[in-house]
C-alpha cells in the first residue's frame, strides 16, 4: 500500500530585540540600527507513517554544532520523532546577529564575543517553529521542479568557473483544499548583496525571494524554507550594480519569478517514501605556516589593496583583494593558535562532521556542516543527480573547505580554512556518495 503523506511547516521570528553586531565583513564595527526586514526560522515536517523528516532554515550567518544538538533535543521531546532525522540550517546572510565565536577572528578588534542572549532567542525560535509544524501536519501532496538561479551571482572568482545555477525546488500542497502548505529551496549562492555600510537587520537578497514567492505564488501564510547550498566560491558580486537593498530586491525578484515558474510546472504526489540515514566523520585540520610568515602574508596583501584603492581600480577587483586581507589576518590568527596549542579545542567544537541524508520520495537532501567549494557538490551531483546538497547544516566548520587551486592560489577562503584541503571536502563527497550507494537514504 502506497504511504500517505503528512506535512505541515510554521515560522518564527528570530529577529534580535535590541542592537546586535552584524557578522559577515571583518574588520569593520559594525552594529545594528534597526531592522530592513524581520529574521526568520522556518520550519517543514514531513512524515509518512513510517519515517518523519524535519529541516529548519533560520536567517543567520551560521547555527553552531552546540546549537544544533540543543534544539534538536529539545524539538525530539517536544514531539518524539528522532534528532537524527533532523536538519537545522543557516541562510547564511550576513547581515544578521554573530553566532559563533570563529577562532580566526579573534584577532580582530572589531569582533565581539557572540552574545548568549541572542542565542538563546534563535535556538528558542528554532524549538517554538519545529513544534509548531509538527503540530500543523496534515494529509498533502508534493511535488519537485528544477529553477534558474543564474540571475544571483557566479563563480566569485571566475565568472566562467564552477556554479551550480540549478535550484531545486519542493512544493507542498494541503491535500484536499490544494492551498500551499510550504515551499522548500536550495540556492548555492552566497547572500551578500548588502556589505560592511549597512547596519540594517536584513535576510539579504533570500529574504526578498521569499517575500516575492509568498506575495505572488504559495500565499502570504505559506511558510517558505530557504536553504543554502554550497557557496564557498558563489558571490553575487559579478552581477550586483551596487550594495544597496534596491539591489537586493532586484535579484532576490528575479529568483522568486524563476522559482515562481518552475512550481507553475509541478505534478503533485500525495505518495511519497520518505527515509533518513547519518555519519560522522573526522576532519584533520591542515598545516599551517610559522608565525612570521604568515605576517608577512598580510604585509603582502596589505601593499596590494592599497595599491588597487590608490589607484581606483574597479571595485571587484577591489573587494577581491579585500577578502584576500581578511584571509591574511585570518590566517595569522590560526597559525597563532597552532603555535600555541590552542588549535585543538577548536577542531574538536567542530568535530566530528555529521553527514544528514533525507529522501523524499525521488529526490535526497545531503546535508553538509560548513562553508564548502561548490565543486565538491558537483561531484556528488555528477554521480547522482537526484540528490542535493545543502550547505551549513546541523553545525559550521571555523572556515572553509576548498579545492587544491584554491589553496595553490592563496585565495581568501583558502587562507580562512582550518582543516586540510582538498582532502576535507572529498571525504564529504565520498562518504555521502558510500550513503547514497549502500544505504540508499532508507
Amino acid at each position: 500500500m502506497a504511504a500517505v503523506l503528512i506535512a505541515g511547516a510554521a515560522t518564527a521570528d528570530i529577529t534580535p530585540d535590541g542592537p546586535q553586531f552584524l557578522f559577515g565583513y571583518p574588520h569593520v564595527r559594525r552594529y545594528s540600527t534597526g531592522v530592513h526586514d524581520p529574521l526568520l526560522s522556518s520550519a517543514l515536517f514531513l512524515s509518512d507513517g513510517k519515517t518523519s523528516l524535519l529541516s529548519v532554515a533560520n536567517d543567520v550567518i551560521y547555527v553552531s554544532r552546540q546549537t544544533a544538538r540543543r534544539v534538536r533535543g529539545r524539538i525530539a521531546q517536544a514531539t518524539g520523532m528522532p534528532a537524527a532525522n533532523m536538519m537545522i540550517t543557516a541562510t547564511h546572510t550576513h547581515s544578521g546577529p554573530l553566532t559563533v565565536d570563529a577562532l580566526s577572528n579573534e584577532g580582530d578588534p572589531a569582533v565581539p564575543k557572540t552574545d548568549p542572549r541572542y542565542v538563546e532567542q534563535l535556538e528558542n525560535g528554532i524549538v517554538r517553529a519545529a513544534v509548531q509544524a509538527f503540530r500543523n501536519a496534515r494529509p498533502a501532496e508534493i511535488g519537485f521542479a528544477i529553477a534558474d538561479g543564474s540571475c544571483v551571482g557566479t563563480n566569485r572568482h571566475d565568472t566562467a568557473g564552477p556554479s551550480d545555477p540549478e535550484v531545486p525546488v519542493l512544493a507542498v500542497r494541503d491535500r484536499d483544499s490544494r492551498a500551499f502548505v510550504a515551499a522548500m529551496i536550495v540556492c548555492s549562492m552566497h547572500p551578500t548583496v548588502l556589505h560592511e555600510n549597512s547596519t540594517l537587520v536584513s535576510g539579504d537578497f533570500p529574504a526578498v525571494t521569499r517575500h516575492f514567492l509568498q506575495e505572488h505564488i504559495v500565499g502570504k501564510d505559506c511558510p517558505v524554507v530557504y536553504h543554502t547550498g554550497p557557496c564557498g566560491n558563489q558571490s553575487p558580486r559579478h552581477v550586483t550594480r551596487a550594495n544597496t537593498f534596491d539591489e537586493a530586491a532586484r535579484l532576490g525578484q528575479m529568483l522568486g519569478r524563476s522559482i515562481g515558474d518552475a512550481i507553475g510546472s509541478i505534478a503533485y504526489s500525495g505518495d511519497a517514501t520518505l527515509g533518513c540515514a547519518r555519519a560522522f566523520v573526522d576532519l584533520s585540520p591542515r598545516d599551517f605556516p610559522t608565525v612570521a610568515a604568515a605576517r608577512q602574508q598580510v604585509g603582502m596583501a596589505t601593499k596590494r589593496l592599497e595599491t588597487l584603492r590608490q589607484s581606483k581600480s574597479d571595485r571587484r577587483e577591489i573587494r577581491t583583494a579585500e577578502c584576500d586581507w581578511f584571509g591574511a589576518e585570518e590566517t595569522l590568527a590560526l597559525a597563532q593558535a597552532a603555535e600555541e596549542g590552542r588549535l585543538q579545542a577548536a577542531v574538536a567544537a567542530v568535530m566530528p562532521a555529521e553527514i544528514v541524508l533525507m529522501r523524499v520520495g525521488p529526490r535526497v537532501l545531503a546535508g553538509w556542516p560548513g562553508e564548502c567549494f561548490v565543486e565538491f557538490a558537483l561531484k556528488v551531483k555528477a554521480q547522482r543527480p537526484d540528490c542535493c546538497v545543502i550547505s551549513m547544516a546541523n553545525g559550521e566548520l571555523q572556515g572553509y573547505l576548498v579545492t587544491e587551486e584554491a589553496m595553490q592560489k592563496r585565495w581568501y577562503e583558502a587562507m580562512n580554512s582550518l582543516f586540510s584541503s582538498p582532502e576535507a571536502g572529498m571525504t564529504l563527497v565520498n562518504v555521502t556518495l558510500e550513503m547514497l550507494r549502500d544505504q540508499g537514504a532508507t
